[in-house]
């Protein structure tokens, strides 16, 4: 079948089915419709190849996570491809695994494949990364952090100025010897920024030094949360509060102390970070910083289409926020 059957049956012109190809949202719902039900009653399957040829555009854009199960980004990219595919453009994603080095070789491997534009968790690259996204000349989008200087646009937030918030929180809950737990490793700036946040505030507010205690090169995993609550109640025995870098570690923390009789918010306050669905399920309800990760999707996609159409962009850096959502836990 070709584009002149499809636009036979639909009584429409060639001209038109191909926009519906391209931009579904550029042709009212009426004619579009009509098209769409042409499309699937013919069986036609329009050849991107030779169009993107012609267009130099590949309707495609390049989407780098750290991981996608059990993850917060998972919103973010469902969001981001939904308002993507309205326009016809397609994602397609790679996970980078925490590992800077991962990320400069899927982006390489990417950009090989022409993407029309790219989404990137993170604003913190290697030199080799950069290079590439500079040498690559297509629109880039940085979400989940927040810089200074950008490499293009920007859709996030200032983690350490969430985690300082959810210090504040655990202060006037009382809690004056908290430990924070989590990763420190290179390759999640995001948590590293968190654990800045976190020595700040306990400075400011309680004039004391750092409590915090490393899972290494360990894995995002409910079983490395109990690992990093063992390490914070060894080197800590007097903590009355553990503040978590992420939401599966503090989980997997707070379903241990259930099983070992630990009082919690009564003897330990614990916290996390991401608001997972899981977090208001655990019980007691687990008290978490909360980032709009469907919003940053939406206005990722939105930005990144105006700049992939070359206009110019209205406010190129977005600062969507944070809230902190106390429950049970603290």
């Amino acid at each position: 079948m070709t584009l002149a059957d499809v636009a036979a049956a639909a009584g429409v012109s060639a001209q038109t089915v191909s926009r519906v190809v391209r931009d579904p949202s550029s042709v009212p719902d009426e004619t579009r419709l009509r098209v769409e039900a042409a499309v699937a009653a013919t069986g036609y399957v329009p050849n991107l190849a030779a169009s993107n040829l012609a267009s130099n555009r590949s309707r495609t854009v390049a989407v780098l996570v750290p991981q996608i199960n059990a993850s917060v980004f998972a919103d973010t990219v469902h969001a981001f491809s939904t308002a993507l595919a309205s326009h016809g453009y397609q994602i397609f994603v790679g996970t980078t695994e925490y590992r800077p080095e991962q990320e400069e070789a899927v982006l390489r491997s990417f950009l090989g494949r022409r993407p029309d534009g790219v989404l990137m968790v993170g604003t913190s690259h290697t030199r080799g990364t950069l290079s590439l996204l500079e040498a690559g000349q297509v629109p880039v989008v940085e979400t989940w952090g927040w810089s200074e200087e950008p490499v293009d646009l920007l859709v996030g937030f200032s983690n350490a100025a969430a985690a300082s918030a959810m210090v504040a929180h655990l202060v006037e809950r009382g809690r004056q010897r908290i430990t924070f737990a989590g990763r420190h490793t290179a390759g999640d700036p995001r948590a590293g920024e968190r654990l800045d946040g976190y020595a700040t505030a306990v400075r400011e507010l309680l004039g004391g030094a750092p409590r915090t205690v490393d899972a290494g090169p360990e894995p995002v995993t409910m079983d490395t949360g109990v690992t990093l609550l063992d390490l914070a109640l060894e080197r800590y025995p007097d903590s009355d509060a553990v503040m978590f870098s992420s939401d599966v570690f503090a989980a997997g923390a707070l379903q241990a102390c259930v099983r070992r009789g630990i009082d919690v918010p009564g003897t330990l306050a614990l916290a996390g970070f991401g608001d997972f669905e899981l977090a208001r399920h655990l019980v007691p309800a687990l008290t978490t910083v909360a980032a709009p990760g469907a919003r940053i999707g939406e206005l990722a996609a939105e930005l990144l289409l105006t700049r992939m159409r070359g206009a110019p962009v209205d406010r190129p850096h977005r600062d969507v926020g944070y809230q902190v959502v106390a429950r049970g836990s603290s």
